[in-house]
């Protein structure tokens, strides 16, 4: 009956429920404001809804037994469910990166290259000869609406899924994607590097990272990735898939020893229901409470961030955008070294070699003479002499001519036109720095964990950080620790080693820096932290309201559109059920009796969700619409005019049998009609009311 109803209301074309899974999001209307991002979505992985794969009990080798499963013909189709051909075709996509220079490129493009773990399926494999599902990968709207779910097949997190699921949703939706993910700075790499790295680029597709997760970023990684930092995002957090799994994870228990149509069946039939039940019935009270948060950001903020700019002396907010941009180019010259510097390092050290090399073409020249000249031996020894002199020789001359040209492409990088020589000032300069190269990587090092450590803090002790959030925090907090004691130990053994020794650190010392003012010893490295303006406490406070306020705005810009966006669909999805209810009444009234009692199961919300749409309106600094728009997809082009039923005719016994139940329906839809033309009669009044004062 589900599938005659989509047959009938035209809601059974290819990925029908996908681009219209959310009335905010996927709604499009004329004249509508483009934002920066058309689709804001978050994907994670849920190991808990697995299913244990059952095997025979009479097998006697120490083996895996064979499966005692019983085929099936029954396989499960859904537009959410992406099926197993599609994801494994980019098995190949996910191999790790193994080679050297590869992972050289990957931690340079990618400050967390290598640090994250749930994409390393060797901690699954034990697994896998128990479980026949492993969990599942989903993807959702940023208003909680299921989008996609793939399922993990006797693996881990592979990057598989999450790459056949961005191919999908560019598939349906197209460009200025955002996608939410824990690890986001590391597919962003993969993504790149994969097949679909061109396309991604070419529709714009966005990697970003979550909140909640950021935190356990590097510090670099949050400033380029992070949702506070990125324009268009809004107050969004991208954490949603925590929240949907809070809930789905009761199924657990039941999916075990499900077959596996069954598992997929319950798993798609919970978030339709989920979604039409739960987060359609919330999705009002949604927009409300983010309004109403990014209002309150605004409104304290104006009152509060002029003064503390007086307090700093400070007189233009353009100023926060670069000293972000500043606090970039500070933390990415600790990650490497200055490349000018590095050259000049490179050059000199191929000086050196190619002096070796030289010495050591003339010492096989001198032996290779000598060998030649023997007389008083025997003539097979002095044959082999020979030709190990030879080959020696030989081998020298490579290694001579390899280090020229070595050094005549340095030479060119760095402009240089006659070569150095050890009496030169550029020679013995670059040799101290050379010599002093190990302090100032280890010192580096030790400064950038010590520095990043410090901003968390400064984050932890924030107003308004909550107390999952301080608790996260708090973990990768110890984490840190841990790498900046070894960090500690191999900068104490360098330091002692310098010549004369240089300023040690103690442990008890470095636990106590809890602002950068207390943190000397940045005034021995490459660029002293503490005399940028950004790097105090209060004006890290200062940049973070100012975010954060940006953040507010856009929020409500991206709130205007799904406003109007929603209050359309009520009115227009109304009109649509109820225009096709009537048109199938004299030919199938069984089949326009389903259609009325979906409109009543779509409908049911209707009513307070345009109570809290008012609400929205009567907000101080509401500053978008509630009269419906014209959407894009016209109603007249929906309605499937004279379309033949397949449903046999009813008869009189049924429509007796019917017609109390059609009059209660018809009864609560001349009541939503009336509470729809209230809501359009309000909105003209309230906007003839603020016409007539701006008069």
């Amino acid at each position: 009956m589900a599938a005659l109803v989509a047959e009938s209301l035209q809601h059974n074309s290819p990925d029908w429920q996908l681009k219209h899974a959310c009335p905010a999001c996927t709604y499009e209307l004329e004249d509508e404001e483009e934002l920066t991002f058309r689709l804001l979505y978050a994907m994670d992985s849920n190991d808990l809804l697995k299913r244990v794969l059952q095997r025979s009990l009479d097998h006697a080798d120490n083996s895996l037994a064979p499966s005692s499963e019983v085929p099936t013909c029954q396989q499960f189709t859904s537009d959410h469910y992406l099926p197993h051909a599609f994801v494994d075709q980019y098995s190949r996509d996910s191999a790790p990166t193994t080679s050297e220079a590869d992972k050289e490129d990957a931690a340079a493009e990618n400050s967390c290259a290598g640090r994250w773990k749930n994409m390393d399926d060797a901690k699954t494999k034990k697994a896998w000869g128990i479980y026949d599902k492993t969990g599942i990968f989903m993807a959702v709207c940023h208003h909680g609406f299921s989008l996609l779910v793939a399922d993990m097949v006797q693996s881990g997190e592979l990057a598989k899924y999450p790459l056949a699921i961005v191919l999908k949703l560019l598939e349906v939706y197209g460009k200025q994607l955002g996608g939410g993910c824990d690890i986001g700075c590391q597919f962003k790499t993969t993504l790149d590097n994969s097949s679909l790295g061109p396309l991604t680029h070419s529709l714009q597709h966005t990697c970003l990272v979550g909140t909640f997760h950021g935190h356990a970023h590097r510090h670099l990684c949050q400033l380029f990735s992070l949702t506070t930092y990125i324009k268009g995002l809004g107050l969004e957090n991208l954490i949603t898939c925590e929240r949907v799994f809070s809930k789905s994870n009761s199924l657990a228990s039941a999916l075990w020893y499900a077959s596996v149509f069954h598992w997929q069946q319950a798993i798609d039939s919970y978030f339709e229901h989920n979604d039409d039940f739960e987060v359609y019935a919330h999705l009002s009270n949604f927009l409300y409470g983010n309004y109403k948060q990014a209002l309150d950001i605004l409104n304290n903020g104006d009152a509060t961030l002029p003064r503390l700019m007086q307090d700093l002396g400070l007189t233009d907010e353009s100023i926060f955008d670069r000293w972000l941009e500043e606090e970039k180019v500070y933390l990415q010259g600790l990650t490497q070294e200055p490349k000018h510097k590095t050259l000049q390092m490179q050059y000199w050290q191929k000086l050196v070699n190619l002096t070796a090399s030289e010495e050591a073409l003339k010492a096989a020249m001198a032996a290779f003479q000598v060998y030649s000249q023997q007389e008083d031996v025997l003539y097979d020894l002095q044959l082999w002499n020979t030709h190990k002199a030879k080959t020696a020789q030989q081998h020298a001359i490579e290694d001579q001519e390899r280090n020229l040209r070595l050094v005549q492409v340095l030479k060119c990088k760095l402009k240089i036109t006659m070569w150095w020589t050890p009496t030169d000032a550029d020679w013995q300069r670059v040799g101290r720095l050379i010599a002093h190269r190990k302090y100032q990587r280890a010192l580096d090092r030790l400064e950038g964990l010590i520095v990043t450590c410090i901003f968390e803090l400064m984050k932890m002790n924030q107003a308004g950080t909550g107390y999952k959030l301080h608790k996260h925090i708090a973990k990768a907090l110890q984490t840190c620790s841990l790498t900046i004691r070894t960090a500690l130990s191999t900068y104490n053994t360098i330091a002692e080693a310098m010549h004369p020794p240089h300023q040690t650190l103690k442990w008890k010392e470095v636990i106590k820096y809890v602002f950068l003012a207390d943190f000397d010893l940045p005034h021995d490295t490459r660029a002293d932290v503490s005399q940028w303006p950004w790097s105090s406490a209060a004006a890290c406070g200062v940049m973070h309201l100012y975010f954060k306020m940006c953040q507010a705005q856009e929020e409500i810009q991206c709130l205007n559109v799904e406003v109007w966006c929603l209050v359309t669909y009520i009115q227009d999805e109304d009109k649509y059920l109820w225009m096709c209810e009537n048109q199938l009444m004299a030919t199938s009234p069984t089949l326009a009796h389903q259609i009325a009692i979906h409109q009543n199961a779509q409908g049911q919300f209707n009513a307070r969700h345009l109570k809290q749409l008012h609400e929205i309106l009567k907000l101080p600094g509401f500053s978008g619409t509630i009269v419906p728009g014209v959407p894009l997809q016209l109603l007249a082009e929906r309605i499937p005019f004279n379309r033949p039923s397949t449903v046999d005719p009813d008869t009189p016994a049924d429509l007796d049998d019917e017609e109390q139940v059609e009059e209660v329906e018809e009864e609560a839809l001349r009541s939503l009609q009336d509470i729809l033309h209230v809501a359009d009669d309000f909105s003209q009044l309230d906007l003839h009311d603020h016409e007539a004062d701006e008069e």
